[in-house]
């Protein structure tokens, strides 16, 4: 990264990006010496994304900044929607570089929002772009970085390289063929491309004409006729036998809360059976009951695999309904959830312990007010055979920011053991996000550099060095066995 030591204009009047400098969020000099010597040069492994697989199987070159930069960017669409901008320079027909001028426009605006970090990070590497966006410089680096989105080094896979990206982990429905994943495999793709199993709609059986359409996909994938709640646990098991043969280790689930009810009475596995074959079934009655059973039992198969689990709590979904409408859902209209999540967290994990059946568990908390509880619900369950078991899980999605990576490594310090943790994840769907690693390790060695100066932590370089090292990389290496 080139070094800028002040803000300054070039020739034609153009002001860099000063501030995002050698010495971005890193406020001591002992910050310095961990990112530089300790974290900076690490690989990646990036356990959670929603990268397509299909795009880096066939290597895909993007044909402008706006479909690699702007498309399925939730947190953009959001910022231009606060500031105004016409949803059809969104979501909507207007031209891709239409689009990216109307973005370039709202960047000034997003000042203390991450997007504003984000954005200039994400243009100086790897683009090289020291300016800053804005309406005047748009038109010049939306043609720089075309014309270089042009090169083969700006593919899919070779952003994976230039990125050092060890491992990926893309999240994949348990219908998909992993055809993708597949050829990857035998090509010998430097960056492993392992499947995720994310099994939500096999869970969620409040909307029936929703749940009947997924049941014929599974029936289809998994080659079970689905009559009765023992075939669709057997159609669920094939495609858990299927995801592993195929590299999967890893299995996700996205919840507003984890289910209190795992015991599905005989007269519910009997209407489940009349639910799926009757066009004139009643809404099932027992709902949530369906769900934790459900979730129990791809638990206890996880287990089995030796896989780890991952759980996304707290997100309160589709909020504005006729946004719902008009675009459907995961265009942006999410929100925190304030669930209460400890007891029934607590007698889920506490069911599967109980059998010894719980395997390795990443958990993810969307509501900053319950950091703490998360951080202490992981030390209930560490049984002493992995380090780490349990893990209190990176900052996500609207807290995957300096401040909320900051509570989340305070709260994890205090309740349980940082030096254990497994470190960032992109949990994007950009292949341009990868600074987000960099950010996370620039925050992590600024927090550690600032307490050994104060004189909190001791002032031992290599041994400070060495946890953050296993925080950035080593730590999840041995926790996914790659």
């Amino acid at each position: 990264m080139k070094h800028v030591s002040q803000n300054k204009a070039d020739e034609n009047g153009v002001m860099e990006a000063a501030f995002i400098n050698e010495d971005f969020l890193l406020s001591n000099e002992t910050a310095k010496i961990l990112y530089y010597q300790y974290a900076k040069d690490l690989p990646i492994i990036d356990y959670h994304n929603h990268l397509p697989p299909d795009e880096i199987a066939g290597n895909k070159k993007f044909k402008n900044l706006t479909e690699i930069w702007l498309k399925g960017d939730h947190y953009k669409w959001r910022a231009m929607r606060a500031h105004g901008i016409n949803e059809k320079y969104i979501t909507g027909d207007a031209s891709d570089e239409e689009k990216f001028l109307q973005w370039a426009k709202v960047v000034p605006y997003t000042i203390r929002n991450p997007l504003f970090h984000w954005t200039h990070l994400e243009l100086q590497n790897p683009f090289g772009i020291l300016e800053y966006l804005n309406e005047s410089t748009a038109s010049s680096i939306y043609n720089h970085c075309n014309a270089l989105l042009e090169k083969d080094n700006f593919s899919t896979r070779s952003l994976l390289q230039h990125f050092k990206v060890e491992m990926v982990g893309t999240t994949d429905d348990p219908c998909d063929d992993l055809a993708a994943h597949r050829q990857l495999a035998v090509e010998g793709f430097a960056t492993k491309v392992l499947p995720s199993f994310r099994p939500d709609k096999a869970c969620v059986i409040q909307h029936r004409p929703v749940f009947i359409e997924y049941i014929r996909r599974l029936e289809k994938s998994s080659g079970v006729r689905i009559t009765d709640i023992p075939s669709f646990l057997t159609a669920l098991q094939k495609r858990v036998d299927y995801f592993h043969e195929n590299g999967c280790r890893v299995s996700d689930h996205g919840f507003q809360q984890l289910p209190s009810s795992f015991v599905l009475s005989t007269a519910a596995e009997k209407e489940f059976a009349d639910f799926i074959s009757s066009e004139n079934a009643k809404p099932f009655s027992e709902p949530e009951a369906f769900f934790g059973f459900i979730l129990i039992q791809l638990c206890r198969m996880y287990h089995a695999k030796g896989w780890v689990q991952q759980f996304h709590l707290g997100a309160l979904r589709n909020n504005n309904s006729r946004m719902l409408r008009v675009l459907g859902p995961d265009t942006g209209f999410d929100s925190i959830a304030d669930i209460s999540q400890a007891a029934s967290m607590s007698r889920f994990f506490d069911e599967l312990d109980n059998t010894s059946q719980l395997t390795k568990t990443i958990l993810y908390n969307l509501n900053p007010a319950d950091n703490e509880l998360f951080a202490t619900m992981t030390g209930n369950f560490n049984d002493g055979t992995i380090k780490g078991k349990i893990q209190f899980g990176s900052g996500w999605w609207f807290l995957d920011q300096k401040d909320g990576m900051e509570k989340q490594l305070n709260a994890l310090s205090n309740m349980g053991l940082v030096s254990s943790f497994i470190g960032m994840i992109t949990d994007s769907r950009s292949f341009l996000s990868y600074s987000r690693h960099e950010y996370f390790r620039r925050v992590l060695c600024n927090l550690f550099g600032a307490e050994m100066e104060r004189g909190e932590l001791p002032n031992d370089e290599k041994w400070i060095g060495e946890i953050v090292q296993n925080i950035c990389y080593y730590n999840a290496k041995d926790y996914f066995n790659v």
